[in-house]
């Protein structure tokens, strides 16, 4: 979907320097990072067990997700335990493409991202497969664009001749080309500023740019820490969340797989029941006031983890055939072909 914020006792450009989108539970998101082939420097795996133990499952994550809520919880480790299968964990990653990068060198089994980043590192040549979604809502508020309190801008009609943020290939790129095209505004009518969210909200608030297009819990921390304001509510192309496997995880593994997801399922039920105490697992985890975590559950609304299915696999095609056309993907993602084998059974 990048990292959350660590302090938010320090200055606004230093405010989100570990900001970082999380993956299924934060839908734009996630949605939400751009496709990098760096992995993070600062990110640690917490084991180093070999694939070839298929009942082991390492559980790649960025912080403020629910697989991080589900670490916290513990309730997922025993869930696996009591099925041969023991969970690990490899993290924390500051973006979507780092997490996956992980994956992809076999630092992690399963990552998850927004179907943006993911699209892209499959593209890229990444060996990852789609094994399970979070479905978008068209009325979440998880993503927007935001300008400052102060702004003159009142609606993307206003973003002509502006400069808006958004991160390339990512959730704020796809964001802003899909409202400018719902909108008829050409885009050579906006300038994108290419802008990692981290770079992006002190650019915003010191008006180095004039708006920015962006997802949870950046909004809320813009809104409710710097007197931001939206300009647009609802996306007009929500996006999936994507939980990714390795293939030859998927392959070795199937039931660690398999059990993982089912774990990861009962864990978005728990915390659509319980959506107070899912807020204080993200305060713990991303060091965030209890009012912007309040804010950052709300807008996201209930979460759900499923296999994909038919309509799923369509959906997220158009996007892959969009993302083509506009040439943010280097070459056509088959979606079908890239489903886990885990996923069809």
């Amino acid at each position: 979907m990048i990292q959350f914020l660590i302090s938010l006792s320090q200055r606004p450009n230093q405010k989100l320097s570990a900001l970082v989108l999380t993956g299924a539970w934060l839908s734009l998101a996630l949605s939400s990072c751009a496709s990098n082939n760096s992995p993070n420097p600062t990110a640690t795996t917490v084991s180093n067990t070999t694939q070839d133990q298929s009942n082991v499952i390492r559980l790649g994550y960025q912080r403020g997700g629910l697989i991080p809520i589900a670490k916290q919880r513990g309730e997922l480790t025993k869930e696996l335990a009591a099925q041969n299968v023991k969970a690990e964990w490899a993290g924390p990653f500051d973006r979507c493409a780092s997490l996956l990068q992980a994956v992809t060198a076999r630092k992690a089994d399963v990552g998850s991202c927004g179907d943006i980043p993911g699209l892209s590192a499959i593209a890229a040549g990444q060996d990852l497969c789609i094994g399970a979604v979070q479905r978008p809502r068209p009325d979440s508020l998880g993503s927007a664009i935001v300008v400052r309190g102060n702004s003159p801008i009142r609606k993307p009609a206003d973003l002509i001749g502006k400069k808006v943020a958004v991160n390339q290939g990512g959730a704020g790129e796809y964001l802003l080309l899909k409202v400018l095209e719902k909108e008829k505004i050409p885009k050579e009518k906006v300038q994108l500023v290419y802008l990692a969210p981290t770079d992006a909200a002190p650019a915003l608030y010191q008006a180095t740019v004039d708006a920015w297009a962006v997802w949870e819990p950046y909004i809320s921390v813009a809104i409710l820490e710097h007197g931001a304001r939206r300009i647009t509510t609802t996306h007009p192309a929500p996006t999936y969340g994507v939980m990714l496997v390795h293939n030859e995880t998927a392959r070795q593994s199937p039931q660690a797989v398999k059990a993982a997801f089912a774990a990861l399922g009962k864990e978005a039920e728990w915390l659509n029941s319980n959506s107070d105490k899912a807020s204080e697992f993200l305060v713990k985890d991303i060091k965030i006031s209890s009012k912007v975590a309040k804010q950052v559950t709300e807008n996201q609304g209930p979460q759900a983890i499923v296999t994909p299915d038919a309509n799923d696999i369509a959906n997220i095609q158009k996007t892959a055939d969009w993302l083509l056309d506009k040439k943010i993907l280097p070459k056509r993602v088959d979606v079908a072909s890239v489903v886990c084998p885990t996923a069809k059974q």
